[in-house]
């Protein structure tokens, strides 16, 4: 497993805010997908409300 920096915007309300993860995962899009998963588990942020700019190895 390696770690991976996720950086983006999610909305909130009705602005955007940008947040930065770190996640342990296999590859980039699994680490993308956990990003998701995480923000729809905790905040309850549908995939469609969360923009993904970047994805680079810790």
């Amino acid at each position: 497993m390696k770690d991976f920096v996720v950086k983006g915007k999610f909305k909130a309300g009705c602005e955007w805010e940008k947040f930065t993860k770190q996640v342990a995962s296999q590859n980039e899009k699994n680490a993308e997908d956990k990003v998701y998963s995480l923000f729809g588990s905790k905040h309850g942020i549908k995939r469609m409300f969360i923009k993904v700019e970047s994805i680079a190895e810790a």
